[in-house]
């Protein structure tokens, strides 16, 4: 445990989120120079493919090939057509008591998507919120209760799997045939639940804060820790099988899985995740190691 390899594929960025692999190579939002990048696996080349002045978090792709892009601050998804061309596909305001943040887009095309449900950066008080649904066509519909700080995603089978960032855990939800959510139950609890406060009240007593995350092929998750723990591989009910710790003065913040083999653990590092501290920095890297499970 936590003896892998390291290597750093990118630095120079401000706050990387939302890392994907598709078709050959990885994609990542930069929220401070709020751009979407495109990253070659094994030279580090980045390109620029979208730029989105809201802060561009959460990454997915359509049937028909177009990315939707969530714009953190304005509450939309962007939709980036093939062509390179960019519309509103949704706008969240009616459902979002914080930024929008991570979503995930399944094979129809529809989009389950988050938001911090407080304001997070100028410390307001945590509160509860939902996912929302987005339908291909851009309808919109809530799902779910009584989420802290609902934040990156999986879908295992027929469950779609959320992280709890302030409730140290992993909720389930049955995915029925038309996309909504039901039977709503713990997937896995890292730790403890703590009681409902302000940020200085509950950071200090979480434990563990579940931020970006993948499946693999075994059904077990690799997490990153928003307080700055090592990435863990969490088995269902929440026991930590492996971990993967970083250099002094990183924390991963969100991972994922890919290369060609699907063994590539992309991880998405920097020194805290502050606004006040990331916004005009650019210390923010992409690091990636290898496992042994592939890509679910």
């Amino acid at each position: 445990m936590g003896a892998r390899k390291l290597h750093t594929l990118v630095e120079g960025g401000s706050f990387f989120e939302g890392p994907r692999w598709h078709e050959g190579r990885w994609y990542v939002s930069d929220f401070y120079t709020y751009t979407v990048r495109a990253i070659d696996p094994d030279s580090g080349a980045e390109e620029v493919v979208a730029e989105v002045p809201g802060q561009p978090s959460g990454l997915g792709w359509m049937p028909d090939g177009s990315m939707l892009i969530v714009s953190m601050r304005d509450h939309t998804l962007v939709r980036r057509a093939v062509d390179g061309s960019m519309s509103v596909h949704a706008d969240l305001t009616e459902y979002c008591s914080g930024h929008l943040n991570d979503l995930l887009v399944d094979g129809e095309g529809r989009a389950y998507v988050g938001n911090f449900g407080f304001d997070l950066m100028n410390m307001g008080d945590p509160a509860p919120t939902s996912l929302v649904r987005v339908e291909p066509d851009g309808t919109m519909h809530p799902e779910g209760k009584d989420l802290w700080f609902p934040n990156a995603m999986a879908i295992d089978g027929d469950t779609l799997l959320v992280g709890e960032t302030f409730g140290g855990g992993y909720t389930a939800f049955t995915i029925a045939a038309d996309g909504s959510l039901t039977d709503q139950r713990s997937w896995g609890q890292i730790a403890p639940r703590v009681a409902p406060g302000t940020v200085e009240e509950m950071l200090p007593n979480l434990g563990y804060a579940p931020d970006g995350c993948t499946l693999d092929a075994e059904g077990h998750l690799w997490a990153a820790d928003g307080l700055g723990g090592p990435t863990c591989r969490i088995a269902p009910g929440g026991d930590i099988v492996d971990e993967i710790e970083l250099p002094d003065g990183l924390a991963v913040f969100a991972c994922q899985l890919g290369g060609e083999d699907g063994r590539t653990l992309l991880l998405c590092a920097a020194p805290d995740f502050l606004e006040v501290s990331r916004r005009d920095a650019r210390e923010a890297v992409l690091l990636t190691t290898t496992v042994e499970v592939p890509a679910a």
